[in-house]
């Protein structure tokens, strides 16, 4: 069999670490009693939920009342939009960024398609970087029923927004402030208090931990219902009972990136530099150059080459372009278009993430076989 590929798709999953798998496995033996029963092996699994608790708590910078637990960082997106919209009287006024992830973009859909707020749009500039300008434009007439929403590091390009200032204008106009985190959180340095946020999304899959778990930051009094019912897991704005292992998994994931995630993350951006320095010698294009970027993500294209037959003509690598393939046709991202890139160049797009197995000489064989790929396909 042909060796797998070399993995730069991190910004889509990450493998699960050993110390998170061994947490996990502890979990499940150890931990099967039911979080919420008052006899030992309750309170067993009530403890992993709680150490797992603090450790998500400690990495972003909040007390752990302030954290709870989802099945991921859509549902995460979803109990945030949602569960405002659910608590506030009124129709609610919601202001995001052009370059959401769907995650977040539907559920603000939804409840605009349901008759209770609308949907205000904040630009980008061609570095995929929000414009301060606009917002504060948009919320001249805010009022405390509306919510802004702002992905904190960008799926795709891997451009960082600058939240901490969208919350300082968003609170200036008495807004509540949301934003996606989960590209960043054990990527980057993330703390809520700085960011000055009300909600945060985590999503486990992103930093080394299982898929199918996730949390959200709730500032203390910050107005939240929940969108689902049954019982009162997690203060009751969450219910269902707490799945133990991914918990513990992802609250040993998060002690792990608060060890380190500074020094990793300055690995990784040399490697990315290193990555896009030899790209960009044979014409590649990064998106959102200029930009503060995650360390890990290089987002770009080769004129005239479609990303897509850019990867399958490069078995070496598993990576994903910039483009959404639906029943066989592809469609450009809508994320480049609001940086302004012609549907054409954004077909052309591939995004390479990179991770904490990582190292200099995966960066040096794909950029090599992509270059390789890339003259092929332009002397055709």
């Amino acid at each position: 069999m042909p060796p797998d590929p070399v993995y730069f798709d991190h910004n889509a999953s990450t493998p699960v670490l050993p110390r998170v798998r061994v947490i996990a496995a502890r979990a499940l033996a150890e931990g099967f009693g039911n979080p919420s029963a008052g006899h030992v092996f309750g309170l067993r699994a009530r403890a992993f939920v709680e150490a797992a608790r603090a450790e998500v708590a400690a990495l972003v910078g909040c007390d752990p009342d302030e954290i709870l637990f989802t099945g991921g960082g859509t549902e995460s997106n979803n109990l945030a939009l949602r569960g405002v919209a659910a608590a506030i009287d009124g129709p609610i006024r919601f202001v995001r960024s052009a370059v959401e992830h769907p995650a977040v973009d539907r559920p603000i859909a939804a409840v605009v398609a349901e008759g209770r707020g609308e949907v205000v749009e904040i630009p980008v500039d061609a570095r995929g970087v929000v414009r301060l300008d606009a917002l504060a434009r948009i919320l001249e007439s805010a009022s405390g029923r509306t919510v802004v929403s702002v992905i904190l590091a960008q799926n795709e390009t891997g451009v960082v927004q600058p939240v901490a200032e969208v919350a300082r204008i968003a609170k200036a106009a008495g807004a509540l402030v949301h934003t996606d985190a989960a590209q960043a959180v054990g990527k980057v340095p993330v703390d809520v208090r700085a960011l000055g946020v009300d909600l945060l999304t985590i999503a486990g899959h992103k930093l080394y931990a299982p898929k199918g778990v996730g949390a959200l930051y709730v500032r203390r009094g910050a107005p939240l219902a929940p969108f689902a019912v049954g019982a009162g897991h997690e203060r009751g704005l969450r219910p269902g009972t707490e799945n133990v292992a991914s918990i513990a998994a992802l609250g040993e994931a998060c002690a792990i990136a608060r060890e380190d995630v500074a020094d990793e993350a300055a690995r990784q951006l040399a490697l990315r530099d290193r990555l896009a320095g030899w790209l960009r010698g044979a014409g590649f294009v990064v998106h959102g150059a200029g930009a503060d970027r995650l360390p890990n993500t290089v987002s770009g294209r080769f004129p005239g080459v479609r990303g897509s037959a850019l990867l399958a003509a490069t078995s070496a690598v598993a990576a994903t372009t910039g483009s959404a393939c639906h029943a066989g046709v592809e469609r450009a991202s809508s994320a480049l278009i609001a940086m302004g890139l012609a549907p054409e160049d954004a077909l052309g797009a591939i995004r390479l993430s990179l991770g904490r197995g990582t190292t200099e000489a995966d960066v040096d064989l794909v950029a090599g076989e992509l270059l390789a790929s890339a003259a092929r396909l332009v002397a055709r």
